[in-house]
């Protein structure tokens, strides 16, 4: 998603399928003159093991997002609440889930009146949220801001979220690859975008731009729709009256797709192969069938609130990260967009959103 700011109303992505972040206590950094002080430090983290996941310090988490009214987003909060229910050290204290600016203002005001140790925060507009969660940094409360960003990084004391770029250049990559192998050598390549105007569609181009770029492609015909099922259908179909041949397309959403996919269908066009985005079970079940165009698709994972509330306990207990050598965590991680196919689907399938 936009890490700037709304970022999109209809992402979706994959459900929980596990923990995400390995447990372990890091040890703090060794005050020993020793000139070999930081490999001592090094062996020491190396032996601690998976006490992070251990019972510890009873700790209260807050946590606020967007309406769970898409699959993606739904896929957020359940993540959410599940990886909480894993510790019988956290009180996990969720409010309801809104798309209204003010309400959600509100909502974490409340939090930070009931001086939870630290709060999990998908804002439903990143720049609007920041003022609120500033209050929360400035009243000790750090916050975790999930996938779309707030404008100053005095509001957060992580992030965590998505690549779109990532998602394109995957895409790009994929469809490259795929195309040299099949000695292609002028491609029609199409793209179904999402909504024009949002700046995740703008870096899932650009990303997807470079990919193909790698591969001496290009992208010959574009058209946008709106992250559904209905304006997926009615794009696609415009797209293959003006193309009576094409190589690969990349499809941006997978629950766009589903209109995508009935366009194709309706059309009877088989000359191509499709990527999708996102990671939906459908996409998947299709992807392995492997008998329709849909032959991969990149996903964005909706398992970053399950690591953000594993993160949040971690910043409470005053622990580092399990693999990383020192006591603080990072202040920024972006998760990779993998590219799902026929060989790896299994792998992804059991956490795919319906």
């Amino acid at each position: 998603m936009d890490k700037r700011g709304l970022g999109g109303l209809d992402r979706r992505g994959l459900l929980f399928s596990g923990a995400v972040l390995g447990g372990g206590a890091l040890v703090a950094g060794c005050t020993s003159n020793k000139s070999d002080a930081s490999t001592d430090d090094v062996k020491a983290a190396s032996k601690a093991g998976t006490d992070n996941d251990k019972p510890g310090k009873q700790v209260s988490i807050g946590f606020s997002a967007p309406a769970a009214d898409h699959g993606w987003m739904a896929a957020i909060t359940k993540n959410a609440m599940a990886q909480a229910q894993q510790y019988s050290d956290v009180h996990f204290e969720a409010v309801e889930g809104t798309n209204d600016v003010n309400a959600q203002i509100s909502q974490v005001q409340t939090l930070i009146g009931k001086k939870v140790d630290v709060l999990v925060i998908l804002p439903f507009d990143g720049k609007a949220l920041t003022s609120v969660a500033q209050q929360a940094m400035d009243a000790g409360i750090p916050v975790i801001n999930v996938d779309r960003v707030f404008d100053t990084p005095l509001a957060y004391r992580t992030w965590i979220g998505g690549d779109n770029f990532g998602m394109g250049l995957n895409a790009g990559l994929y469809i490259g690859r795929t195309l040299k192998a099949k000695g292609v050598s002028a491609p029609v390549i199409g793209e179904i975008a999402g909504i024009d105007n949002l700046e995740l569609t703008q870096q899932r181009s650009a990303g997807f731009k470079k990919g193909l770029a790698k591969y001496g492609f290009r992208v010959g015909i574009r058209q946008a729709a709106n992250f559904t099922a209905d304006s997926g259908q009615q794009v696609m179909s415009n797209v293959l009256q003006a193309r009576s041949h094409l190589d690969a397309v990349w499809n941006h959403d997978d629950d766009q797709g589903i209109g995508v996919e009935a366009a194709i269908k309706q059309a009877s066009r088989d000359d191509f192969f499709m990527v999708g985005g996102a990671g939906s079970k459908h996409a998947m079940t299709e992807i392995k069938a492997d008998n329709s165009v849909l032959k991969a698709t990149v996903v964005y994972p909706s398992n970053m609130s399950a690591s953000a509330i594993k993160i949040a306990r971690l910043v409470a207990q005053h622990k580092g990260m399990n693999d990383l050598v020192g006591q603080d965590l990072p202040s920024s991680l972006t998760l990779f967009s993998a590219t799902v196919t026929k060989e790896n689907v299994d792998q992804y399938l059991p956490g795919a959103f319906s």
